[in-house]
């Protein structure tokens, strides 16, 4: 099997995260310019929970 080619440039984002970066540190340990709550805010006013969807159905 081929290798899979690398991607050159930046991924396209949503407008609110431009500018983020991720990395894996030798530990395996993830490492972001964002703090977590600034992350768990963008999700939270911009992705449907779909667990508390079903609950409010029952």
């Amino acid at each position: 099997m081929p290798k899979k080619m690398k991607k050159k440039g930046n991924p396209t984002v949503h407008k609110d995260l431009s500018g983020y970066d991720i990395k894996i540190n030798p530990f395996g340990e993830l490492e972001s310019n964002l703090g977590i709550d600034e992350i768990n805010e963008f999700l939270n006013d911009k992705v449907e929970d779909k667990k508390l969807i079903s609950n409010e159905e029952e």
